[in-house]
């Protein structure tokens, strides 16, 4: 029987920084709500797409997420 690997701290960590991240994330884009409830739906859409999706999930977490795989941030 082989032995299991040892358990990294890097996944701990890692989700504890992402909910940290969504929850700080989450409070600076309900803090434009006002502002941004001033567009039209249209843009209010896009805002919330480009603010949820792409500086969410893609740009940092794929990172972290990375990070958290294999060790290193590149």
């Amino acid at each position: 029987m082989t032995p299991l690997p040892e358990p990294s701290w890097r996944k701990p960590v890692g989700m504890i920084a992402i909910l940290l991240l969504i929850c700080v994330w989450s409070v600076l884009v309900a803090s434009l709500a006002e502002p941004v409830g001033r567009l039209a739906w249209p843009l209010q859409a896009l805002f919330y797409t480009i603010a949820g999706i792409a500086w969410i999930w893609i740009l940092p977490l794929k990172r972290l997420l990375r990070w958290m795989e294999l060790g290193r941030w590149s």
